[in-house]
């Protein structure tokens, strides 16, 4: 089951179900009016939202024509965005391109950052970048959207409350991060407004290719139409969604629409590309001493999609413009 929100008017927009070949949708709002409503009443709302879904697909039910540009964020705002860092090649690649020795813990212990989660872009919103100094970058990453999940969750147990699975492009102004983290209290003004594939999957809809709590396919990304990203997403995640449920749920309880992300995908190999221009530049910086790629400019295109083994656009496409406010 694929599930979208549509652009209506107000904050939250209007929850919709998906049909298999992404090019329909059916108003979902009789059964919940939200994303957000439908998750916090799951057990009693996804049978109804199934059975509209199976409808769809074999053309039972009312279908409009989707235009990924109607669609909000899945949750166009969420109660938390936690983030890791689950690709430690990506840890071990900018840390040893600055000098910096990765944490000692960091094949036991996930990093993690709680980003904002009051306004969250769409697939297909645009970026803003006011300074372009600030070096802006995409980030592509797996993510999942989680249900009523109470403290001391261990990673055996996690699958239960996995209720989604949807991509971002968890933008980073990296220029603007390295005087926050000497300040030794995170993230703030590096993070802007991260943002969302059009369609949230249910983990049975990905079939085989997930596993493990991992989702393993593979993720394309292109900037300015190049591919520039064709990257694994599922053998060099280091910690699952499990893990890192299990690590964050340690010492707090998460609400239903809690968004947890799996960091940039990242693979060793270099001929699979990169999911953020820092990697590229880490690895300029480790070759020839400088950094050659730029950052993101106004005008600048950033895609991000993965396919299943049959070509099919799982998540749809987030597909961005880079713009001057």
């Amino acid at each position: 089951m694929r599930l979208a929100t549509l652009r209506d008017g107000s904050r939250d927009g209007r929850l919709v179900v998906v049909r298999r070949d992404g090019a329909a949708f059916a108003d979902a709002s009789g059964v919940a009016p939200t994303l957000q409503a439908a998750l916090d009443a799951w057990e009693a709302r996804e049978p109804a939202l199934r059975a509209l879904a199976a409808s769809l697909d074999a053309d039972r039910a009312r279908a409009e024509p989707l235009d990924p540009a109607r669609l909000l964020s899945p949750l166009p705002r969420a109660f938390e965005w936690v983030d890791g860092s689950a690709y430690l090649n990506h840890v071990r690649l900018v840390r040893k391109a600055r000098g910096a020795e990765p944490p000692p813990t960091l094949e036991q212990d996930p990093l993690v950052y709680q980003g904002g989660s009051g306004v969250l872009l769409g697939p297909q919103e645009d970026l803003p970048l006011p300074d372009p100094a600030w070096g802006m970058d995409f980030e592509a990453e797996v993510c999942v959207v989680l249900g009523d999940v109470p403290r001391g969750v261990a990673a055996a147990d996690a699958e239960r409350y996995v209720r989604l699975v949807c991509l971002a492009n968890d933008v980073t102004h990296r220029n603007l991060v390295p005087p926050e983290l000497a300040k030794g209290f995170g993230f703030f003004q590096s993070k802007p407004a991260t943002a969302f594939s059009p369609f949230a999957v249910t983990p049975d809809e990905l079939g085989e290719a997930w596993r493990g709590g991992r989702l393993h396919l593979r993720m394309t990304v292109r900037w300015n139409g190049e591919r520039v990203g064709d990257v694994e997403t599922g053998p060099e995640m280091h910690f699952s969604f499990h893990d890192l449920l299990g690590h964050v749920a340690r010492t707090r309880a998460f609400t239903a629409g809690t968004i947890l992300g799996s960091g940039t995908v990242s693979n060793a190999d270099r001929a699979r590309g990169y999911s953020c221009i820092a990697e590229q530049r880490a690895r300029e910086m480790i070759d020839h001493g400088a950094p050659r790629t730029r950052f993101l400019a106004p005008g600048d295109r950033i895609e991000i999609e993965v396919r299943d083994l049959a070509g099919r656009n799982v998540f749809g496409t987030i597909d961005q413009r880079v713009v001057t406010p």
